[in-house]
């Protein structure tokens, strides 16, 4: 089979299992980040989100991501939702022909084959390409591979450099690209000279000048902290043991996906405070397993299978919480990048099976992991299933109840709305959301007090700017929902917090 084919064959299966997403409506993030996101409503947010943070300043703009806002705004010329959810589409093709391509390097074309095929079908993917806003891992995970091919396949300093800026203009953690080939370097997987050595001073370049300009645009926004709910006020101690813990989680995402969540907050997952908890035991041999299998990969000379499990390590450590809390403990779609090293070392292991056997095993794999991503799909329809999708798989998560509160916003039933947000403040109770949420939710029952006792508590553990970011927030989703008069003293008490 011709390359092209191949190529061909990955990418019709990336789009094949993902077909259902066609008909999913924005869901969680979209909203914020694409539905009232004033850059993605007109045109010139194609070249203005070059100038803007990723989050708006009313929420706190966190983060650097003109590449992905642009495509938003680009996508909001054609009419609808799936039109979205088909370039989600194309993109998860893309990174999948792309891990095709980077194992060829090394291996024949029925091991490039395995490789796309067994990417583009991994279930850990669906939150990533069926929920729009994974597009930025998307596109860092396809830039960050061509970077990774480039240099390692193409010897091309300068093809290199240029998938990388993409990269980090679409997601920060494409910055482990340059990591990733001199990991390869070091295993011996390619030999570079002089002239090639040069490609690390225009990374260098590259990246200082990504970070001065995010830097510029972000200044304004420096007070803002993004950090998981769960890890406010615990100490570096407490931080780290529940980073190990979340090891096994991570391993059995990666391994065998059968159970995917889409929450794991409090209580759910709760940190870990001491390092002779279970919890953390698990983590840790999960992440001794991990090193152990390295280290034999190494000594014994399997350069693809080591390069393939420390790329693992390499793209996961950005979002491990081990150098700095991230906003979340786990989330399934930053695996997105990290599953391609999965992959590589898979199918390096897979290749040495007799040829019968390797189509069996692969066919298999394919199969289970196919028809679970596509029953996963339909998950991400729309928020009130992913609300479903959270009261049934984290029956535990603060997610559950503060979402329901949407829910019965939306039923114009704001007393259990109430009922519902006072019940995930008792589980969570560092979370500015379930305030906000909230103080909609009194406001349209008429209770004035109870609102300005949740803005009070919103605005303790967010500063006022930031409260009224929220606020504001609600105020647009509350007169969409038919609440024009809780719209407006939202807004009221947004205006006075801003002064504060």
């Amino acid at each position: 089979m011709s390359a092209k084919r191949i190529y061909l064959a990955v990418a019709l299966c990336a789009v094949v299992v993902y077909l259902g997403a066609l008909w999913n409506e924005f869901a969680l993030d979209d909203l914020p980040i694409i539905v009232v996101n004033p850059l993605v409503a007109h045109p010139s947010g194609i070249w203005r989100a070059f100038a803007a943070p990723y989050w708006a300043a009313d929420f706190g703009g966190h983060m650097y991501r003109p590449l992905v806002i642009a495509g938003y705004a680009l996508d909001a010329l054609m009419d609808g939702t799936a039109w979205f959810h088909a370039v989600n589409l194309l993109w998860h093709a893309g990174a999948a022909v792309a891990v095709a391509a980077l194992a060829r390097r090394w291996m024949d074309t029925a091991g490039a084959l395995v490789a796309g095929v067994l990417f583009a079908v991994h279930p850990v993917h669906v939150e990533a390409v069926a929920n729009v806003v994974g597009r930025a891992e998307l596109m860092a995970a396809l830039f960050t591979v061509l970077a990774v091919y480039a240099a390692l396949a193409r010897e091309h300093a300068g093809w290199s450099a240029a998938a990388l800026a993409f990269g980090l203009l679409s997601k920060e953690n494409a910055a482990v690209a340059p990591a990733l080939v001199v990991w390869a370097w070091m295993l011996g997987l390619d030999r570079p000279d002089r002239r090639r050595m040069v490609s690390l001073l225009v990374w260098v370049v590259v990246g200082a000048a990504y970070a001065a300009v995010r830097t510029l645009v972000r200044q304004p926004f420096g007070g803002y902290m993004s950090i998981a709910p769960m890890f406010i006020g615990q100490s570096w101690l407490t931080v780290r043991l529940t980073a190990v813990a979340a090891l096994a989680d991570v391993a059995r995402l990666l391994v065998f996906p059968l159970t995917l969540r889409v929450d794991y907050s409090p209580n759910e997952r709760a940190v870990v405070t001491s390092p002779f908890d279970l919890r953390f035991a698990s983590g840790l041999f999960c992440g001794l397993a991990w090193a152990a299998l390295l280290l034999v990969a190494w000594r014994r000379g399997k350069k693809l299978e080591a390069f393939g499990l420390g790329w693992i390590g390499v793209a996961f450590l950005p979002v491990a919480n081990f150098l700095y809390p991230a906003g979340f403990y786990v989330a399934e779609r930053t695996l997105y990048l990290p599953s391609a090293g999965l992959v590589l070392a898979v199918t390096a292991a897979l290749s040495r099976l007799p040829r019968e056997r390797l189509r069996l095993v692969v066919a298999t794999l394919c199969l289970l992991g196919g028809i679970r991503t596509a029953l996963r799909v339909p998950k991400w329809r729309d928020d009130n299933a992913v609300t479903q999708s959270i009261l049934e798989d984290s029956p535990g998560s603060y997610g559950g109840p503060v979402r329901m509160a949407g829910v019965y916003l939306d039923r114009h039933e704001p007393a259990k709305a109430l009922g519902a947000a006072r019940i995930a403040a008792g589980i969570m109770p560092y979370d500015p959301w379930v305030y906000a949420t909230g103080t909609v939710a009194a406001l349209a029952m008429g209770d004035s007090r109870a609102a300005d006792s949740l803005v009070a508590r919103l605005e303790r553990f967010c500063s006022g700017p930031c409260a009224a970011g929220y606020l504001r927030y609600e105020a647009t989703m509350a007169r969409a929902h038919g609440y024009p008069g809780t719209a407006d003293s939202l807004l009221a008490r947004a205006a006075r917090l801003q002064l504060r």
